[in-house]
């Protein structure tokens, strides 16, 4: 049988850009935590983030995660923070793969400099205060992206050679 593949990494990684893509390959479905969680509370992730605070949009998040295990034929993009809670990167590896897709901060930055606006916890910060924010953030999350089972690191790649590493990683799996 096969089981969900979860793909992490740092917002603006190409979760939902590389997960249509590897889902399209692998003829499986997509499904995009954060859509899911606006689907089902009918608000924007922003939104919640500011009725609720990041404990209560976090809670959340775990809840709709956990209901995802049973999607077995599903390529799975979790929002950027959820494998640092909850222990929701252990229950990813027990419940299907995980990915790390891994961008370095400056790529990152590059990335999220046009859309900050979108995101609450990028909003208003200049060039400088992203870059400074990325690196902070991804120390502290590393220790959890590092926990999945596959991490391919796609600085400077473009989607199209992400998927030929990754879909070559699947493989020798």
């Amino acid at each position: 049988m096969a089981e969900p593949i979860y793909l992490t990494g740092f917002m603006g990684s190409g979760k939902t850009t590389f997960g249509r893509m590897l889902a399209d390959a692998l003829n499986r479905d997509f499904l995009d935590l954060d859509h899911l969680i606006e689907k089902q509370e009918g608000a924007s992730v922003s939104e919640l983030f500011s009725k609720y605070g990041e404990d209560g949009f976090r809670s959340i998040e775990h809840n709709i995660l956990l209901s995802t295990k049973d999607r077995t034929n599903a390529i799975i993009a979790t929002g950027g923070g959820a494998p640092c809670f909850q222990d929701n990167m252990d229950f990813m590896n027990r419940h299907g793969l995980t990915i790390y897709l891994k961008v370095s901060p400056e790529a990152l930055a590059k990335r999220l400099l046009p859309s900050r606006d979108h995101r609450p916890l990028i909003a208003g910060k200049s060039e400088t205060e992203l870059l400074n924010f990325i690196r902070t953030k991804l120390s502290e999350r590393d220790p959890w992206y590092n926990k999945a089972q596959i991490i391919a690191d796609t600085s400077g790649l473009s989607p199209q050679d992400t998927l030929r590493i990754v879909m070559k990683a699947l493989e020798l799996r």
